[in-house]
């Protein structure tokens, strides 16, 4: 396994919180280092950031032990929180009573939240990272004109215009003349 892409992660399934309550927590914590992540949680007033506290030190536990268990020399305070996704669980049905002896139906859903924790590349002590010159583009011209790529004896093509439909002239509407009444005789 390549030590560069090591990555320790730690998985909640069948918690009982809808996903896009969990997805508003992770957000907060994704791409953070560990340390500021767990501080961001504690302060977190969310129903469901105890729970995922609780699974970003079962990843970094994780780390620690995988790292000892293989010889890993892994800088705890070097990791940072890489992926942190809520999927959806499985969703129980139930039924609310409704007026007039009806019912209405709704879902209880839950959800897998996953948390993958790293460790930080130093970038500059590698020397890896090397910078490119940005390319510079040039812009076609705004107006929409084509030049003639051919010269001298060549036919030019015709230009073609979009073909446009005229707007149908509305008939001035028939006056209806009164209603002769028929004389009796």
């Amino acid at each position: 396994m390549n030590f560069a892409a090591q990555e320790f992660r730690a998985e909640a399934r069948f918690q009982r919180v809808s996903p896009q309550k969990a997805r508003l927590v992770l957000e907060l914590i994704k791409g953070r280092r560990v340390g500021d992540a767990l501080d961001t949680l504690a302060f977190t007033n969310k129903a469901v950031a105890p729970s995922i506290e609780k699974l970003l030190r079962s990843a970094l536990e994780n780390a620690t032990y995988v790292s000892q268990e293989k010889g890993f020399d892994i800088d705890v305070d070097n990791l940072y929180v890489k992926r942190a996704v809520a999927n959806e669980g499985p969703r129980m049905k139930r039924i609310r009573p409704a007026p007039m002896g009806r019912a209405y139906r709704y879902q209880r859903r839950m959800a897998h939240i996953e948390i993958a924790v790293a460790e930080k590349a130093a970038r500059d002590a590698a020397g890896l990272v090397e910078t490119a010159e940005p390319e510079t583009i040039e812009a076609a011209p705004k107006g929409g004109k084509k030049t003639a790529a051919k010269k001298g004896g060549a036919k030019s093509a015709a230009k073609k215009s979009p073909a446009k439909k005229a707007a149908a002239k509305k008939a001035p509407a028939k006056k209806k003349s009164p209603a002769k009444k028929k004389s009796k005789s």
